[in-house]
């Protein structure tokens, strides 16, 4: 028999929670009977047109690590709303009309709210008990497309227990493989917006260093100010800024004020222990006042906060109502404005989506300030991919132990991939969200990262980039790592693990600051560098000798020639060393070609051609193995892409190609080869009728 009402669709589901053991009110509730904490994180998600109550899902699930949200539809027809081109719909029809789409819209809410990072959304519809469906969905950020279906789930049993749920879990989160394709398709995404904002930004002359002080300070006033009273003071959002030309109100202002606000805060927030208060306090506080020197860029030119005729690129999201009563007169709105806009839009929801996946919106963001900055030639600066910054973290192993240092931070890249292996180490080992969990994770941001920068623009930039990951900016410094002041802060810190891509514009490549860690380290621990590849060749020949005297060489990486587009052609390679041990001239070094990375890199974006995200993982595995690794053997030839190799005391043989051993004995399959080439020509030449003129 049919049902009639959307209640019995209610009452199959409940029917479903007792066959499985589960009670009303001890494991499960229906509507607004949830707690307070999660009814504060639903609020404006509900699906009434003014959006003010909080969201009320038809039941929910909170005994687990993680809420389990259900939306019910009578009619199967009602499960889901989607198209080939859009994908599941979020307007508000879809929303309230559709299972599937209303229980997305409550989870990506819930995350929205930051008080959880991921939540499972399901949505069932049906006719009868004999003819209904149900999809499950585990989410994991608060844009239109950060979920995944778990369309192998075919039962709601994993709701049984915890063991059970905590099973189903682990096969619902991101695989590596998810992470890195999402990786690579979101910095393709945010390489194209960068492109649109620095022509914008160029068309408002604002030169390139102004641009990075813009995208990491309007972030910044993007944030919500938490006082340590509990009261917030929200981040701005574009409707704040009004145009106004007085004092204290003009768009500027108004976004450096909220900076200021933001970074006062969070002073406070880490100067409330009164035992670390006078230690760190006229620290932070310096720190501050240098971040907010290059932010009065911001504020400093009055005509950027004049209204002027909107650019194309944001003139979408100016409503019409904005307008002034003549509707044929243009809208207008301040350079300071659009600007915002546009990073509010495009970037802002871009990371903000992500939730606490900080494995994600960190690499996001570098990423996008990779592009931000052009090519990175007016700075002198050019950063690394994020998927090569998490490459080399994870090729020194970098774990809950660690003590890691940049003495090149740029934008602090290096710094948050190793931050997050960090807490990925101690969630696996003491569970994610455990008290202990929570106070390691303290701990390492706070002691276990140091970087220095000398560019005051890139500095700012560091310090915001770690302030936005939940801050591990405590250590970042301004100034040059030569600078005997940073000798003993370098000394004492104490490194085990040292990342580094140096100016490729300083003295040998940048080779001296592999040395100046290396000797600055503590014993056994491990460095690696991503420079040009001719510092190992001859260029960076004095230090080098010098870094053998005292350090070993473990490894040479040959990177892709494409890895720095825009900047094509440049030759890098990774040297890998363990410090304070004298180099053993008796003992070889592993050269490993990862020239082919699997991708293929243009000024239009990435390319996967040969199964990069496999290649990743191996290559891992090469460094460790050798000739030994257990990889695929379709994809690699380990005797043409891993050599054991002997160096000189001269240093100038640190790269693979010195080492490779090019066969040029022709094989039976090369004179097979050039039988059937010839062959080939000669039928050419007799299809054409030109044989006998060339005999």
């Amino acid at each position: 028999m049919d049902w009639k009402l959307e209640s019995d669709v209610n009452d199959w589901l409940k029917e479903q929670f007792r066959n499985i053991g589960l009670q009303k009110h001890i494991d499960y509730n229906e509507e607004s009977a949830m707690s307070d904490y999660l009814k504060e994180a639903l609020k404006g998600s509900a699906k009434t047109k003014n959006k003010t109550n909080f969201g009320k899902p038809d039941f929910h699930i909170e005994k687990y690590k993680i809420p389990v949200i259900f939306e019910n539809k009578l009619n199967i027809k009602k499960l889901i709303k989607e198209t080939k081109k859009d994908g599941i719909k979020f307007d508000d029809n879809s929303i309230s009309s559709f299972a599937v789409n209303g229980s997305l819209h409550y989870a990506r809410n819930i995350i929205a709210s930051e008080k959880y990072n991921e939540v499972i959304a399901i949505g069932i519809a049906g006719n009868n008990e004999k003819d209904i469906e149900f999809k499950i969905y585990y989410v994991y950020g608060s844009s239109n497309d950060t979920f995944k279906e778990l369309s192998k789930v075919k039962s709601l049993n994993f709701l049984e227990n915890k063991e059970t749920f905590d099973n189903f879990y682990k096969e619902a989160i991101l695989t590596e493989e998810e992470k890195h394709k999402i990786l690579i398709n979101s910095k393709d995404t945010l390489k194209k917006y960068a492109k649109r904002l620095n022509k914008l930004m160029h068309n408002h002359n604002i030169t390139a260093p102004e641009r990075v002080i813009y995208v990491s300070g309007m972030l910044l006033a993007m944030q919500d100010v938490k006082k340590l009273g509990g009261e917030i003071e929200y981040g701005l959002i574009p409707s704040d800024l009004k145009g106004s030309l007085s004092k204290g109100n003009r768009d500027g202002e108004l976004i450096y004020n909220h900076i200021s606000n933001f970074l006062n805060e969070h002073i406070a927030e880490h100067t409330a222990n009164e035992d670390v208060f006078i230690k760190i306090r006229e620290k932070v506080e310096r720190k501050h006042e240098l971040m907010l020197t290059s932010f009065r860029k911001i504020i400093d030119d009055p005509q950027r906060d004049e209204e002027i005729k909107v650019d194309k690129e944001v003139a979408k999201f100016l409503k019409v109502n904005d307008r002034k009563e003549n509707k044929t007169e243009e809208v207008k709105a301040s350079i300071n404005k659009q600007i915002f806009i546009f990073i509010y839009e495009y970037i802002f929801k871009s990371i903000d989506s992500f939730g606490g996946h900080i494995d994600i919106i960190g690499e996001m963001y570098s990423e996008f300030l990779k592009y931000a900055l052009g090519d990175g030639k007016e700075l002198g600066i050019v950063l690394t991919p994020p998927y090569i910054t998490k490459m080399m973290s994870q090729l020194l192993n970098i774990n809950k132990n660690s003590k890691v240092m940049d003495l090149a931070t740029g934008s602090a890249g290096f710094l948050i991939s190793a931050m997050e292996l960090m807490i990925e180490d101690i969630n696996n080992s003491y569970g994610k969200f455990t008290t202990k969990a929570e106070e390691k994770i303290v701990e390492i941001k706070s002691n276990n990262l140091m970087g220095i920068e000398l560019n005051k623009e890139m500095f700012t930039l560091a310090s915001t980039n770690m302030i936005l990951r939940g801050d591990g900016s405590s250590k970042i410094e301004k100034g040059d790592s030569f600078d005997d002041k940073f000798e003993n802060i370098i000394k004492e810190f104490n490194a085990n693990k040292l990342l580094l891509n140096p100016p490729f514009s300083y003295d040998e490549n940048g080779l001296p600051f592999l040395q100046k860690g290396l000797d600055n380290m503590e014993k056994g621990g491990i460095g690696a560098i991503i420079i040009q590849d001719s510092a190992g060749s001859g260029k960076g020949e004095k230090t080098a000798k010098e870094i053998l005297k005292s350090h070993t060489m473990i490894a040479s990486i040959k990177m892709p020639i494409d890895l720095f587009q825009p900047m094509a052609g440049v030759q890098t390679s990774i040297y890998i060393f363990k410090a304070h041990e004298e180099h053993d001239y008796e003992k070889p070094v592993r050269f490993i070609d990862f020239r082919n990375d699997g991708y293929k890199r243009t000024e239009r974006g990435t390319n996967e051609v040969d199964n990069p995200v496999q290649r990743y993982k191996d290559i891992l595995k090469i460094y460790k193995a050798g000739k030994n690794a257990r990889v695929d053997k379709k994809l690699w030839d380990l005797n043409s892409v891993c050599i054991e190799d002997f160096i000189t005391n001269k240093g100038n043989d640190w790269n693979f190609e010195q080492h490779q051993v090019i066969d040029i004995k022709p094989t039976e399959e090369d004179f097979i080869e050039a039988i059937g080439n010839y062959l080939s020509f000669e039928v050419n030449l007799l299809l054409k009728g030109d044989l006998n003129n060339e005999i």
